[in-house]
């Protein structure tokens, strides 16, 4: 998971970005609230770690911000000392999907990461291919059809679709979808992801007609959208 992480003490943020490498996840350590909104402005994340009290733009400011201008928010976890009553429904009512009181307790942070990724993104089924209408991808075999006939698609193309399904109307940032299919740190030019993309679009007739539509975000990456009856 990527996660993005809001919090002004130097030491506890570096004691979780520790943690959470630990734990298998790579994330992005942000001081000031509007500069972690500057980042989610470009990038994609997949869950917030939001402190409440920072100097310019607090963590409840940047949680209002997400639900109105990311596709999908991520889940939002409030990291707070704060341990009022009405300090917990304030957080949730602004749209934080989880409380975490100060000092972290480790283990209690990596469960409830743990619990909301298992509610938010859940497991593919166990037996049997994925399914999204007439599109169907067999992970054991990494083998695609359409309508039942079988698409060839390499390997990261196979990879490329399935994520891209698997994130039906979410906008992934180019990086995002770097970092999953070749690792953290590609030597890749822009060029070897859109001809990716293009070979995708193209197999499995990505247009509205068929269903989904595969689209660029200007500046930012692509969102595979799924389209109603009707729409053209």
């Amino acid at each position: 998971m990527r996660i993005g992480i809001l919090e002004d003490d130097p030491a506890l943020a570096d004691q979780l970005q520790k943690l959470l490498s630990t734990a298998g996840h790579s994330s992005f350590v942000f001081h000031s609230g509007q500069k972690l909104i500057g980042f989610l402005s470009r990038e994609t994340v997949d869950i917030l770690l939001l402190d409440w009290n920072v100097p310019d733009v607090s963590g409840l400011d940047v949680i209002r911000w997400s639900r109105q201008h990311v596709t999908r928010h991520p889940p939002i976890v409030v990291l707070t000392s704060r341990t009022a009553e009405e300090d917990i429904v304030a957080a949730l009512k602004a749209g934080a999907d989880d409380y975490v009181i100060k000092p972290v307790q480790p283990a209690v942070l990596l469960a409830r990461i743990e619990a909301l990724c298992r509610r938010v993104y859940p497991e593919p089924p166990s037996t049997g291919p994925e399914k999204f209408g007439e599109y169907a991808f067999d992970t054991r075999t990494e083998t695609a059809t359409v309508r039942d006939s079988p698409i060839q698609l390499t390997a990261k193309e196979f990879a490329l679709a399935l994520m891209l399904f698997r994130n039906l109307n979410r906008t992934l940032s180019r990086s995002y979808i770097f970092e999953a299919l070749w690792g953290s740190n590609p030597d890749l030019q822009t060029r070897t992801l859109d001809a990716h993309i293009s070979k995708v679009r193209t197999k499995l007739g990505l247009r509205a007609s068929n269903g989904f539509r595969l689209v660029p975000v200007y500046a930012y990456g692509y969102r595979l959208e799924a389209i109603g009856e009707g729409t053209a």
